[in-house]
This record gives C-alpha cells, structure tokens and sequence, in this order.
C-alpha cells in the first residue's frame, strides 16, 4: 500500500487518538461564534498506518508526543521547514526492522571492495537516468553521457559523477542560459532543494524499514551528514525530481516562490511511477525495493543492487 505523504502548512493542533492521527484546527476551536456542532466537524482524523512522510511547515504547529511516538513506530519519516517553508530536519525512527541489529553487522562488516562495486552501479544508472531526462527534454547531444555511464569504474576513480553533473545542469533548463545548481542558487534551485527533501525522507525511511543505518554511506561520508546513506542511493532517483521540476516550470510563469500549487506537485514525489525490474511501481515502493536488495548486497545474499530505470 502507498502511504500518504502529508504537509501542514497552516497553524494546526495535531494529536492521537484510537491509532488515529486528530487534527484541530486551533482557529475553528478558539471561534467563540461558531456552534459546537460545527466545531466537531471540522475535527478530521487520519489512520496512523496509513501514513508515509509528514511535512511541518509551520511555526505554530503543534503535535503531541504520543502522536509522533505512533508516528515514528510506523516508519514514519517527519520533516521540519524553516520560516522560508524549506525543509531544515528530518526525523525517523531508531528502529525499523525486526533482524536489525543482524542487518547492522552486515552493513559494518562491508568490504572497501563491495562499497565501490555498489557505488559504481549507483553512479552508471544515475547517469543514464540524467541522460534520459536531458534527451527527452532537450535537443542537446547525449552519447558522451551514455558512454561515461558505460566508463563508470569501481568506486568512479575517475569522477565521472561530476564530468557528467556539470554537462547535465549547463544544458538541462533550456530557459535559464544561466543556471547553476547551487543550494543556495536562484529558481529553479528551490524546486530542486525542495524535492531533493522529499526524496531523501522516502529514501531514509525506506532504509530504516530495511533494517539498514541511513548514517553510514557506501560513498559519502560527511562526519557531519546524518544521512550519508540516504544521500548515496537517493541519486539515481535524483532525475525524476528533476523530471517533475521541468514540467512545473514548463506550466508555470512564477517559480522564485513555491506556491501552494507548486508544493502539491512536488508533495506527489513518493507517488511517481518508475519502472523497477520491468514493472512499474510508485517511488516510494521503489524505494523499499531498492534498500531491500541492498541490504541483501550487505549479507552476501546478491552482488547487484536494484535501481529504477528511466525509459518510455
């Protein structure tokens, strides 16, 4: 089952009931001219199982410590914004699989040699995946991308992540000569920032299910990234945010602002179809296939690692 990504953006009360998530809406409560009746109807309630991803995008949100304690225990993922509505934390529970600890050991215990294998199939298909976007969306010539996906060695000694990034965003969005993907960059970067989030949260949370340690990564290794892993096996899955991020701008006149409109598009991330083994599937079960084989690459169970294809 696909669970709902959900995003308050408004001042909301939110606590549990019964395994329900309860939103109050603390305006309808305190209106002293509103009948009671209305007042209990405006009461809605989400079953917590149900759920995948919470997004708080407000300073005057409220949530009780028993609903994001149900929240957590159902491998939920709850990210914080910031006043400029950007996603700043991320938080997720410390225990998502029931041989975790088991996982763990396998997870330490990986070899410099497989870590690079699996971070050479990472960066082959991220690659590919960029190549299909910049073909399909563009009149640009990709056959060096498809060739340095095919060059991409053990580990990428070579750097071909990088050779291949900076001819992706020099000519990807057509209509800004300009861009530079920079986090701190002018629009289309805050699409980016935005769904790059999102992504991240689907990827951790997918991880933690599958017993994994989304801090220890089988590339990046920040000291200071809680989200190494997460930040590895979310890049292939980087060109269908950017897919989604063109065709908003491809429908909109405005985008150094993230509109309302434009967050519900983005919000649909964890739904996008992908194709996975030939089949299509929504991101986020992906997602859960994609960390479900990885720990299987961890426990010598299988040397490839599933990733989604970007194909007609």
């Amino acid at each position: 089952m696909i669970k709902k990504t959900l995003c308050f953006s408004n001042p909301i009360y939110l606590s549990l009931r019964n395994a329900q998530l309860v939103l109050h809406l603390p305006e309808v409560e305190s209106n002293k001219t509103l009948p009671e009746v209305m007042k209990k109807e405006a009461e809605r309630t989400i079953p917590i199982e149900d759920i995948g991803v919470v997004i708080l995008d407000n300073r005057r949100i409220t949530i009780t410590s028993g609903a994001m304690e149900a929240l957590l225990e159902n491998n939920c993922a709850v990210i914080t914004c910031n006043q400029k509505s950007m996603p700043i934390g991320l938080l997720l529970p410390l225990s998502g699989n029931t041989i975790q600890n088991e996982r763990f050991r396998t997870q330490l215990d990986a070899s410099l040699p497989l870590r690079k294998q699996l971070w050479q199939q990472t960066i082959k298909q991220k690659i590919l995946n960029q190549e299909y976007v910049l073909r399909t969306n563009t009149d640009k010539e990709t056959n060096c991308m498809r060739i340095w996906a095919n060059d991409v060695r053990s580990g990428d000694p070579d750097n071909l992540e990088a050779r291949a990034a900076a001819y992706y965003w020099k000519n990807l969005f057509e209509n800004y000569p300009n861009f530079a993907r920079d986090r701190e960059g002018e629009a289309p970067n805050n699409l980016l920032n935005y769904g790059y989030a999102i992504l991240r949260a689907v990827i951790a949370r997918a991880l933690v299910g599958s017993g994994l340690l989304p801090t220890l990564g089988i590339h990046h290794h920040n000291r200071y990234n809680a989200y190494c892993l997460a930040d590895d096996i979310m890049e292939p899955y980087r060109p269908y945010v950017d897919q989604l991020v063109l065709d908003i701008i491809h429908n909109s006149t405005e985008i150094s602002e993230i509109t309302r409109e434009i967050k519900i598009q983005l919000l649909s991330i964890p739904t996008l179809d992908v194709i996975m083994n030939s089949k299509r599937s929504p991101l986020m079960i992906a997602a859960q296939q994609t960390t479900a084989s990885l720990a299987k690459c961890f426990a010598g169970e299988s040397k490839h690692i599933c990733y989604p294809v970007m194909q007609k």
